[in-house]
């Protein structure tokens, strides 16, 4: 574990099936958040692509003795559909309610394009919700821009 921001640890994930079940807890806060109803979904998406080609990073308190993070950053690879190059993708970013507005949500995403410089990759990219006001926010001013929308129709 390494110092991150003052008063967190940084943590790289093993893949564990400890940290896939986190995984999909954080998932699930998420989407709780934004919307009513069950999401059985997130655990087919984390069945598909948790690999050791998407890495885990968690955050933790440094004054926590047991492992119990309050933030988390599950990092992948998409394909830019204007240039068909490979970016990184941040897959979910999620901040526990009572540690946001610290800073955390900002350095995990500077770790995130840190990453993806390393890995060589030009862009990096990430879905955020039309309703997750906070988190758009955030994104716009650590400089990212809509370059598309995913738009959809109930047909029922």
């Amino acid at each position: 574990m390494t110092e991150f921001i003052p008063g967190y640890s940084l943590e790289r994930g093993t893949g564990s099936r400890r940290e896939r079940d986190r995984l999909l807890s954080f998932m699930q806060s998420t989407y709780r958040e934004l919307f009513k109803g069950e999401f059985s979904q997130l655990e087919d998406a984390i069945d598909r692509f948790f690999s050791p080609e998407t890495p885990l990073v968690w955050v933790q308190g440094s004054n926590e003795s047991s492992w119990n993070p309050i933030a988390g950053l599950w990092l992948g690879s998409a394909i830019d559909q204007g240039s068909g190059d490979r970016q990184a993708h941040i897959l979910l970013l999620y901040v526990m309610p009572d540690h946001r507005r610290k800073g955390i949500g900002a350095a995990l995403v500077r770790y995130a394009e840190t990453w993806a410089k390393l890995r060589g990759d030009r862009q990096i990219g990430l879905q955020v919700f039309e309703t997750n006001l906070p988190a758009l926010g955030l994104y716009r001013v650590l400089g990212y821009e809509t370059q598309s929308r995913w738009m959809t129709k109930s047909i029922e």
